[in-house]
């Protein structure tokens, strides 16, 4: 969950890394810090809270001479985020600098065997422990260091290390957490993501678990851990770095927001051909598919919400029992699957740790695995069988809008396409549902050009602590979504209910002025979600109901209304969410909070 960076070259380090530091700050802000090398050793220095206050610190990077440093942006997992907790961490006799991604599992009995030999510990951190270890084993032959180090650690890592002995050389490890290889001219990086990396090189080399990078300004050369030389491809990054700039909007989450329309026309149009979609990244063959029994859909956060949405269409088209199952639950309960099971892996950066302890476990038993994710080159894209890749570009802020836009635009395509390939979609239906997921785009744009109200929808709700959605069907999937956006970047306390529940015991939580979002864009269950609205009223809610284009009932009964273009009836959910973004964006704003940023969140949760 926190973000790292390195580079060595000719160039001042400092300025570098901290320019890469503030573009890792979504992975964790509530420490940073850099180490850099010079004729005097290793320079270190750290500040807790946001980037800006290291950068102050150093004046930019112009106090801190020195061409090759490593630097960390921290979400604290061991030890308050202090000065002391902050990365980089020194070894005792100041000989390494490492920064350090993860969790060490067996950090506690490492530290107790460190300590028996008179080492001292300043920090509350497991990475503290690595570094001291580094230096026990290291005799002259850093990378035999590295190799014994990384074979003592359970759990995650990635880490970037320096060493005051051997300038102009950074060392790197990985094991199930993300790194990334910058390939330049007499320069040369690594970073926990590529937004770090693309204001300076494009060509990158992502390094799989167990990889060991040894890179000078000159060269790259990669490493197992038995030490043996391997051959690894350079990747070219196709975005550019104005892709992870605000480009003129308050916030990212705003223009992610905003970048929808063009987000889901890249997911969508190279799909369909000719009226047909078409997923080449899909090698499952027809009498393959046929043995498949069940779908099994699993995630965390948002993804998991993109799932929800996507058993129910899948379920309804392919008439294939779906389960949508959180991965931090599926990975411990010892799930009935095997070879005719088809697990559906969905993740915005393709390292959420449980999703991957989830598919591992899955994967084990037989079962097939297709993963839908943003990021090329992550974990999970690598451990699946197949791979649909979102293509929705960087997304910076924490709560994801276009992430998890063409993540359903992806289950949606998916479930007509394996309908088609099943025998279970007439011709004239089939067209049907491609035409609506083709103009998924010019719908996204009329959701947001038609609602221009919301900002005084959130000046008018926005003082209320406790809010909740209720939808059903498909609206219940999206409500699942709408009341996490809310909670996660305003912090109201919200929740999202089955509209079909409220008389099981949540109606005792309605009172005067209770605000109530009622999603009603299913319409086959119009009838029961205009009841479910008529007994919240009559107990003192206000109701912000969001219906579809042409729909009058709704104004005899909400006292606000939210409207929606229509399409097919099974893809409401994704036009539907796109006001809950912007309704909860302009309630956070009027809150006065840190939009991009949510206290207590990052974006990859990349530890359990």
């Amino acid at each position: 969950m926190c973000g790292i960076v390195g580079f060595t070259g000719s160039q001042s380090a400092a300025p570098l890394l901290l320019d890469g530091l503030k573009k890792l700050e979504y992975r964790g802000y509530d420490s940073a810090g850099i180490a850099v090398l010079s004729q005097e050793g290793i320079h270190l220095e750290k500040a807790a809270g946001k980037i800006k206050n290291l950068d102050e610190k150093i004046q930019g990077g112009a106090t801190m001479t020195g061409s090759s440093g490593i630097g960390h942006t921290r979400w604290a997992t061991h030890g308050a985020p202090t000065d002391e907790n902050a990365h980089p961490h020194m070894s005792n006799g100041g000989r390494f600098a490492l920064v350090h991604n993860g969790i060490v599992e067996n950090y506690v009995e490492l530290r107790e065997e460190l300590m028996a030999q008179g080492i001292q510990f300043k920090s509350e951190t497991d990475t503290e422990v690595v570094v001291n270890l580094l230096d026990l084993y290291y005799a002259g032959d850093l990378k035999a260091a590295v190799l014994k180090t990384v074979a003592r650690l359970e759990g995650a890592y990635a880490l970037g290390i320096l060493c005051k002995e051997e300038p102009g050389r950074l060392i790197t490890a990985r094991h199930a957490a993300p790194l990334i290889l910058g390939v330049g001219k007499g320069e040369n990086y690594f970073a926990s993501d590529v937004t770090a990396l693309v204001a300076h090189t494009k060509d990158v080399i992502y390094l799989e678990d167990g990889e060991i990078a040894d890179i000078t300004p000159e060269s790259i050369t990669i490493y197992d851990t038995a030490g043996e030389l391997l051959e690894k491809s350079i990747e070219h990054v196709t975005w550019d770095v104005a892709a992870a700039e605000k480009g003129g909007y308050e916030h990212f989450m705003l223009k992610e927001i905003m970048e929808q329309p063009e987000a889901l026309r890249a997911t969508i149009e190279p799909r369909i051909k000719h009226g047909e979609i078409v997923l080449d990244d899909f090698s499952l063959s027809d009498s393959e598919l046929k043995k498949i029994n069940k779908i099994m859909i699993t995630a965390c956060g948002s993804a998991y919400y993109a799932g929800s949405v996507g058993k129910y269409v899948i379920e309804q088209l392919c008439r294939i029992p779906v389960e949508a199952d959180l991965a931090s639950e599926l990975r411990y309960r010892n799930p009935l699957v095997d070879e005719h099971s088809l697990l559906v892996v969905v993740s915005q950066s393709g390292e959420t740790a449980d999703t991957i302890a989830a598919m591992k476990e899955c994967k084990a038993r037989g079962a097939r695995i297709l993963a839908i994710v943003n990021v090329v080159g992550s974990t999970i894209a690598r451990l699946a069988d197949d791979v649909i890749y979102t293509w929705a570009g960087p997304e910076i802020a924490v709560a994801t809008t276009k992430g998890y836009t063409t993540q359903v635009a992806v289950m949606d395509m998916l479930a007509v396409y394996l309908a088609r390939r099943l025998g279970r979609l007439e011709d004239g239906e089939y067209k049907t549902l491609v035409e609506a997921i083709r103009s998924f785009p010019e719908l996204v744009q009329q959701s947001i050009d038609q609602n221009p109200k919301l900002p005084e929808l959130a000046e008018k709700y926005h003082g209320h602590n406790n809010l909740f959605f209720i939808g059903r069907n498909l609206d219940f999937a999206a409500c699942l979504e709408g009341s996490l956006k809310l909670k996660e970047i305003s912090y109201l306390h919200s929740e999202a209910y089955a509209a079909g529940e409220l008389k099981h015991g949540t109606i005792a939580l309605i009172e005067e002025d209770r605000p109530v979002i009622a999603l009603a864009c299913y319409e086959a269950l119009l009838d029961k979600m205009l009841s479910n609205i008529r007994e919240v009223k009559a107990r003192g809610a206000e109701v912000l109901a969001v219906v579809l284009d042409g729909n009058r009932e709704i104004f005899d009964e909400a006292d606000d209304v939210i409207l929606i273009p229509r399409t097919h009836p099974l893809l409401n959910t994704l036009p539907e969410i796109v006001p809950l973004q912007l309704f909860a964006y302009y309630m956070a704003k009027s809150n006065g909070c840190d939009i991009d940023k949510p206290k207590n969140l990052a974006k990859s949760v990349t530890v359990e």
